[in-house]
């Protein structure tokens, strides 16, 4: 019987370590766990991957 990473329905998400350096909220990951139980990207260092701009965090955008 192999050994390995057990199979996952849903991809997990795969963070940029260079921006997750030194992100305190995260710990340098890029991920964090839910309270679900779930791996989401932290969204104080990573990329929202619905945002064109690619700006990082969850902040309102000024353009007015």
């Amino acid at each position: 019987m192999p050994y390995g990473a057990p199979d996952h329905p849903v991809l997990l998400p795969h963070p940029d370590l260079g921006l997750a350096r030194g992100c305190e909220h995260c710990l340098g990951w890029g991920t964090v766990v839910t309270r679900d139980g779930e791996h989401a990207l932290c969204h104080i260092c990573q990329p929202d991957p619905g945002n064109d701009e690619g700006t990082t965090g969850s902040a309102p955008s000024s353009a007015a």
